[in-house]
């Protein structure tokens, strides 16, 4: 069994034991995963980055993780063939020539 399954089934397996399955919808785990998100946002507001701590950092990223994987599962996707599949879309539409090193959206490339 690959990892991240074996990490999604703890996962269903802890919110089961709780009867959670009820509250487990996708609207509800996408904002769960924006809510999580936005908490991490939180541990680096009016510091610099190396202020946030980082065992809070670890917790909010577990939170975001175990609502996406939950999410994910939730519709049936493997995760890691999406995460490849967008890899790849991006090596698309970031070639090396005019990404490497820039912040820019691909949309802002010149021709």
């Amino acid at each position: 069994m690959n990892e991240i399954r074996e990490l999604t089934l703890e996962l269903l397996k802890f919110r089961d034991e709780r009867d959670w399955e009820q509250f487990h919808n996708p609207k509800d785990l996408a904002l769960a995963v924006s809510v999580e998100a936005a908490e991490l946002l939180e541990l680096f507001l009016w510091k610099s980055a190396d202020e946030a701590d980082p065992e809070k950092v670890k917790e909010e990223i577990a939170d975001i993780l175990a609502f996406t994987l939950l999410l994910a599962e939730r519709y049936g996707f493997d995760v890691k063939e999406i995460l490849l599949e967008k890899i790849g879309k991006n090596r698309l539409k970031y070639p090396v020539e005019k990404a490497r090193g820039s912040a820019k959206k691909y949309t802002e490339y010149e021709e």
